[in-house]
């Protein structure tokens, strides 16, 4: 008799577990490979769900096992404002296949100027290695760069 059996306090019993659960379910239908990952807070996981509807066709695709590293950028917009996919454009046109998220987070109108401000959390992950945050300063910098050359903002 194992230990466990004892731990559990039911040491002459027997037991099966069955069933179809919505983890399951969930994995067939997204072609998710491994149940864990439903309890992951890994956003690069979680992020590919948001907004999904029953008639919406997703498929998993995988997630480096390295580290996710985010930097915020923040910028006062200029007159007339911008487009956000101009933002999403650059971010990813500059940072490459090491931008794994863009996402907007905030959006401030100061009370006096009624200047508009917005903030951008940008998620970097390699596939294949640890980003340390020199290399990652180093691409946000240029992001913040191309962002102010290109549509005008000012950096905060």
């Amino acid at each position: 008799m194992s230990a466990a059996s004892f731990i559990a306090g039911v040491p002459d019993k027997v037991g099966w577990a069955f069933g179809l659960g919505l983890e399951r379910i969930a994995m067939r239908l997204y072609e998710i490979p491994d149940i864990r990952l439903f309890w992951s807070n890994d956003t690069g996981f979680l992020s590919q769900f948001e907004g999904a509807t029953p008639d919406k066709k997703i498929k998993y695709k995988s997630v480096s096992q390295y580290p996710q590293c985010s930097n915020d950028v923040s910028f006062w917009l200029p007159e007339g404002g911008i487009n956000p996919s101009d933002i999403y454009e650059i971010v990813r046109g500059v940072g490459g296949d090491i931008v794994e998220q863009v996402r907007l987070v905030d959006e401030f109108v100061h009370p006096k100027t009624k200047k508009r401000s917005q903030c951008y959390r940008i998620t970097y992950r390699h596939m294949e290695r640890t980003l340390n945050q020199a290399e990652v300063n180093e691409v946000h910098k240029r992001i913040e760069a191309q962002l102010t050359s290109e549509l005008g903002v000012t950096i905060r």
